[in-house]
């Protein structure tokens, strides 16, 4: 099957840990928005049907239309070969891949505490004050449990995605944190060296991290803690 998937041109965000899966499994996909009228489609399918997702990233697979990125992975895992034959092994990923998702959304709110529809600089005082939180608090409970987690599948390649992009938002704060967690830097040192993924990670599709993004680095939000 000729995956297609929508998800913003310029940003790695929640469509990267798709990508990833796509990219590691060799997958044949194409990144509609990146291409020609891509964005166009792309709005042409969340404004029409009876069931139109609520934003990307969204995929289509024949005549699927499944969107939300721990939704779609649980779809492309078995298929993809990246998740277990056993219903109770894709259940425990697809509890794992949540939890990420939950992870992901306090690492944006770090630097949009008040509102996404706001300029960083209208909420730098509240951003200070939920980063040194983050930093302080829930980031370390975050990576001791995945630390401790048997992964395996997509939420190894989403866990290298959720390494790259805290060692890019906070590099010090990760320096810091990173001798407490030797089993997720063995998942991340290994997902890196994987034939297919490490050629799409020096490729141009691998698109840089970047301030428009989830993970954005803002040094004074590096140092809040």
């Amino acid at each position: 099957m000729r995956y297609e998937l929508y998800y913003w041109p310029s940003i790695q965000g929640r469509g990267e840990f798709v990508r990833l899966a796509l990219e590691d499994a060799g997958a044949a996909y194409v990144d509609v928005a990146r291409t020609r009228g891509g964005m166009a489609a792309m709005e042409h399918l969340m404004g029409e049907g009876k069931r139109v997702p609520f934003a990307p990233p969204f995929l289509k697979a024949g005549r699927l239309l499944i969107a939300q990125t721990a939704n779609i992975l649980f779809y492309l895992g078995p298929r993809l070969e990246l998740a277990p034959r056993s219903e109770s092994g894709r259940l425990w990923l697809h509890q794992l891949q949540l939890t990420i998702a939950d992870w992901l959304a306090e690492v944006h709110d770090t630097h949009h505490p008040v509102g996404s529809g706001l300029y960083y600089e209208e909420q730098k005082r509240e951003a200070k004050r939920r980063a040194a939180h983050f930093l302080g608090s829930r980031l370390p409970k975050y990576l001791d449990y995945f630390e401790a987690a048997k992964s395996s599948g997509y939420v190894e390649l989403s866990l290298f995605q959720m390494i790259e992009g805290l060692r890019y938002a906070f590099p010090r704060a990760m320096k810091r944190q990173e001798k407490r967690i030797p089993n997720l830097l063995r998942i991340h040192d290994r997902v890196s060296r994987r034939p297919a993924l490490a050629a799409y990670l020096a490729s141009e599709r691998r698109i840089p991290f970047n301030q428009d993004g989830i993970f954005r680095h803002y040094p004074e939000l590096d140092g809040a803690v």
